[in-house]
């Protein structure tokens, strides 16, 4: 029977997200069905008046073969994202008081007028939880995780995190010259508010030393460290990663600006006041890079190409098995379908005991045969 699939995409972009689009399109069209793009995320639903043409042209596009031929091709997302939470809407009242109310009865009143049967909904752990609370309400969607840290539960891999890597990974390099030129310890602040995937990764790949937000070390040891490292390296300079949310003792993450329809503020950076510590103990001058949002532009890297394709191939294989509630997702290094996780649980986050070299602030490099790729706890 034909089938209409709604898609959208929520929360930051990352590279990859069009490759899904695509794929979603050409698998559809494969069974007879008909793709409709919800543009800006979970705002289409919420801000959409069905009876406005205006409206319509402004948060819905039909999705066919000859749209999105070309879109994989590039980074970002064509259906363009917002962060709203549809459960969190602000509302001002007659006394010019600001409220929040849920307006899910609006998103399941749109969902009926756009005849939706299906809804793919492609994004990160906020997006994802306001996806399995749409299911609930009896919305039948299919989630694809996304996120640059890695750290949406219940999957080994998010669409976006190898281009991330392999983004930083270049940056670091070319700016080596300029440290080691001038003989400066290097530090590079990178995505990674609750979980330490991204610096570690990274750290991994540049041979570096890293501070992740799942373990609190000790400032002396570090600063210590890097000025051993900067002595004994020929060049005589050093380089450090962090993750936006690492911490050391007597730190406190710093935080500024409204926060969002999560509730997430953003945070100061951390490579900055890493950089004011090793001025303070003698360690001299630094060079602090902010590696973040300069990871999420231009095309997805291969592997990023292949998951997203493989994910979006995956999400209409379990439309048509009549599947709904889950996530695309790979455990144990296998593509499966998992459950979408409970927003209560958190992010997921490294394994510090597994992953991460407490003692020299570097990821562990062994104990590594018959272990998949990404592998940590679910």
């Amino acid at each position: 029977m034909s089938k209409r699939i709604g898609i959208l995409t929520g929360g930051g972009d990352v590279p990859g997200l069009n490759s899904v689009i695509k794929t979603v399109v050409y698998r559809s069209v494969e069974f007879g069905w008909s793709v409709t793009g919800l543009r800006r995320g979970w705002e289409s639903l919420t801000n959409l008046d069905c009876s406005d043409p205006a409206s319509l042209q402004h948060y819905v596009v039909p999705l066919n073969k000859e749209n999105t031929a070309a879109i994989d091709r590039t980074g970002g997302t064509w259906l363009h994202t917002t962060r709203t939470n549809p459960r969190k809407m602000k509302q001002l009242s007659a006394d010019g008081t600001v409220s929040t109310v849920d307006v899910t009865p609006r998103v399941l009143e749109n969902v009926a007028k756009l005849e939706l049967d299906y809804l793919i909904a492609i994004g990160g752990d906020d997006t994802l939880s306001y996806a399995a609370h749409l299911d609930r309400m009896g919305v039948k969607v299919v989630a694809v995780p996304k996120t640059m840290d890695n750290d949406v539960r219940n999957t080994e891999y998010c669409i976006g995190f190898s281009t991330a890597i392999t983004r930083a990974m270049d940056a670091i390099e070319r700016q080596r010259t300029t440290i080691a030129s001038h003989e400066r310890t290097g530090v590079f602040r990178i995505f990674g508010r609750d979980a330490g995937f991204s610096a570690l990764y990274t750290a991994y790949v540049t041979s570096l030393r890293c501070c992740i937000p799942e373990y609190k070390v000790g400032l002396e040891k570090l600063l210590a460290v890097l000025a051993r490292e900067k002595r004994d390296n020929p060049g005589n300079y050093a380089m450090v990663i962090l993750s936006e949310g690492a911490k050391w003792e007597g730190y406190r993450v710093q935080e500024y600006g409204e926060p969002d329809a999560y509730g997430h503020r953003k945070k100061m950076s951390v490579a900055e006041a890493l950089s004011e510590e090793i001025r303070k103990s003698g360690g001299g001058e630094t060079i602090a890079s902010d590696l973040t949002y300069d990871l999420r532009g231009g095309t997805p890297d291969s592997l990023d190409r292949m998951v997203a394709s493989t994910f979006a191939g995956m999400a209409i294989d379990l439309l048509a098995e009549g599947r709904h509630g889950v996530m695309t997702a790979i455990q144990q290094g296998c593509y499966t379908a998992a459950e979408i996780p409970a927003p209560e649980l958190g992010p997921r986050q490294v394994d510090v005991d597994t992953m991460y070299n407490k003692n020299r602030f570097r990821p562990l490099y062994t104990g590594k045969l018959g272990v998949p790729v990404f592998l940590t706890h679910l």
